[in-house]
């Protein structure tokens, strides 16, 4: 089967960024710890990610790819190609004059994201919010770049040359970690870390978009560069781009407002941000990589006219990232601590920050399965060049999540905004399968129906493992970085192994599917 392969192709390549994205927020969590220097990073670095998934990710995954796919196979590659550098010019115009709007206007729109960063300069001649400008002012050129290298991945996934995609933002990581490897050795103070970091991302933007650009030529786009023109298939992506934009805009609106709120308590917002990136991990390998190679998949399938191989693509993909989401997510919730402690409690990070992270990621736990599920579902929607009811539903979610946010911020405490995002994205799944399977788009087979609790139960069975495993695990981040990385790797593989084990009996799986699911077809 064609999709488990490209996933796996991607998620492996995600799998390296992944853990080089480990080794750089271990690094991060040394040298800044959680407080004002990490919190004026941290939001400094959300400001362009926030954008980029909204005029970038979220308007091509949902218009770009279908558009691109129909004309390869109803137009021929070379129409296709003259449609993908109308599109490139657009959006680079387009973000390019968003980027100089916020270059210009920077000491005031940060308030979109952080204003509730401290003004005031504390003892170390640091003020928080002023320190996220300067950061900021170096990092918004990424938004640019990143944009240009998702366009480009889209043509080479639709190609199904997933491998440079998935392995670019092993970039990022690398040019990060080098920074962070580089810099404390001059004996650099925080904030110079800082600023060594953000000037980092913007340089690994530049690598990142040559890189897909080569890729796209080595495949055979031939690239056109044109002037800005509103030509009809610009304009037929703008028409089904705009609720991309929207769709992804409310989405990151969600992000951008817990941060926001969170950073009205001192720290909050670097706990939050640690937490995200752990369960970000099992996120990309799994919901992300499946998505990016769903949604080609099914695009090229509903436009040949295979509605058969469209629906057994589609049970699959929610069989498959369910098979491997559940027991992550298990973990998340179950040992929480452990897992922050092994891998950041050192240097800057200390125990009582372990503990308030740990708060939130159990919380994030609960709706792992939710998050890769939308990644699963919303290709659905977009393959059939509908992107008004994901808009819809994320426009639900997001009032659930502002407004369930707040109270619990206010009555929990921080990590009530965790628990806020992981209720939004349980709605937001019901709703749009509610949607596909009353239109008939979405229909679950016999398999699905039955692998799915079994698959269920192993997952428990991994849990109440790690649940009486959990005491026997010495304190971490006390006994050195190897030690806890061997602890880790022990409690985690004994996890896992438990978890095949259980689906192997349950029959939620077995080596037969596998070796099928990579035979060429």
């Amino acid at each position: 089967m064609r999709l488990l392969r490209s996933t796996a192709i991607i998620a492996s390549l995600t799998l390296v960024s992944r853990v080089m994205g480990l080794v750089r927020d271990v690094l991060i969590a040394r040298f800044l710890g959680a407080g004002p220097v990490s919190d004026a990073f941290f939001t400094a670095f959300k400001l362009p990610n926030v954008f980029r998934r909204m005029f970038a990710e979220g308007a091509f995954n949902a218009a770009f790819v279908p558009l691109y796919a129909k004309r390869i196979e109803q137009e021929g590659e070379a129409a296709a190609d003259r449609f993908a550098s109308e599109a490139a010019t657009a959006l680079f115009v387009t973000v390019a004059l968003i980027v100089i709007l916020f270059q210009i206007t920077m000491p005031w729109s940060l308030n979109i994201i952080g204003f509730g960063l401290d003004r005031a300069v504390n003892e170390d001649g640091i003020s928080p919010y002023y320190l996220a400008v300067f950061f900021a002012l170096i990092t918004m050129p990424y938004l640019l770049f990143m944009s240009m290298t998702a366009l480009f991945s889209g043509v080479l996934n639709t190609r199904h040359k997933f491998a440079l995609a998935a392995g670019v933002p092993i970039l990022l990581n690398a040019f990060m970690i080098t920074a962070l490897l580089v810099t404390p050795r001059f004996g650099a103070e925080q904030r110079d870390i800082g600023t060594a970091l953000t000037i980092a991302i913007t340089l690994s933007g530049i690598a990142q978009a040559a890189a897909v650009i080569w890729g796209a030529k080595r495949a055979g786009m031939t690239l056109h560069i044109r002037r800005p023109r509103l030509t009809p298939g610009v304009k037929r992506l703008v028409i089904l781009g705009v609720p991309g934009i929207i769709s992804a805009g409310i989405t990151q609106i969600n992000l951008v407002v817990s941060h926001s709120i969170a950073t009205l308590q001192d720290s909050a917002a670097s706990w939050l941000t640690y937490a995200d990136r752990l369960y970000q991990l099992p996120l990309g390998m799994i919901g992300i990589a499946m998505g990016v190679a769903l949604l080609p998949s099914l695009s090229r399938s509903l436009r040949a006219g295979d509605g058969v191989s469209a629906m057994s693509t589609q049970n699959r993909a929610v069989e498959l990232s369910m098979l491997f989401t559940l027991p992550a997510a298990m973990a998340l919730f179950i040992v929480p601590d452990i897992l922050i402690a092994g891998l950041f409690e050192r240097g800057a990070f200390t125990a009582d920050t372990t503990e308030q992270v740990a708060k939130a990621l159990r919380f994030f736990a609960l709706g792992l399965p939710a998050f890769v599920l939308l990644k699963v579902l919303t290709p659905a929607f977009f393959a059939r060049e509908d992107t008004r009811t994901p808009m819809i539903w994320a426009a639900i979610s997001a009032v659930v999540n502002i407004t369930l946010g707040y109270t619990l911020f206010v009555t929990v405490g921080f990590e009530g905004l965790a628990l806020a995002t992981s209720v939004a994205a349980w709605i937001n799944v019901a709703g749009l399968s509610v949607l596909l399977m009353r239109s008939r788009h979405l229909v679950t087979d016999r398999r699905l129906r039955q692998r799915l609790p079994r698959i269920m139960m192993a997952a428990s069975f991994m849990g109440g493992f790690l649940y009486g495993a959990r005491r026997h695990v010495p304190d971490l981040g006390e006994a050195g970085l190897l030690m806890d990385g061997l602890a880790l790797m022990l409690l985690t593989g004994a996890g896992g192994f438990v978890f095949l084990l259980a689906a192997m009996v349950l029959r939620a799986y077995g080596l037969a599917d596998i070796k099928d699911a990579f035979k060429r077809s």
